[in-house]
């Protein structure tokens, strides 16, 4: 079935660096644009990065420009995002989204299940 699976989260100290990788399954990933969207504890969803399909177009959330990368590989099915220089700020769950940009997609959107970053000494 459709499926999105995060991984890498964990606890880094600030000014560490983490990879969160987001493999998928289940449906034609080159149709979809990715996007890591994260939600801190008491606060609502952001959005943090997003890729289009080809991987050709990014667009960062002004908090992470210059610390953080989105990429992804087609022929893997995976979506990266590279984060370095992290804060305190950065911690909270990263989700990983796929959104259909063709009409064979119905437009839909699909989610992972989220992994938890914390940044703290």
């Amino acid at each position: 079935q459709e499926q999105l699976v995060e991984s890498g989260g964990g606890l880094v100290q600030p000014g560490g660096s983490l990879r969160l990788s987001c493999a998928a399954s289940g449906f034609t990933f080159s149709y979809y644009a990715m996007t890591w969207y994260r939600q801190a504890p008491g606060k609502e969803r952001e959005l943090v990065a997003t890729i289009s399909r080809t991987g050709y177009t990014t667009n960062y959330a002004d908090s992470v420009k210059g610390r953080f990368t989105i990429s992804r590989d087609n022929g893997k099915n995976t979506v990266d995002l590279q984060m370095n220089s992290l804060k305190p700020e950065d911690t909270a769950v990263y989700y990983c989204n796929a959104r259909g940009v063709l009409p064979i997609t119905n437009y839909r959107e699909l989610w992972g299940q989220g992994t938890l970053v914390t940044v703290s000494s």
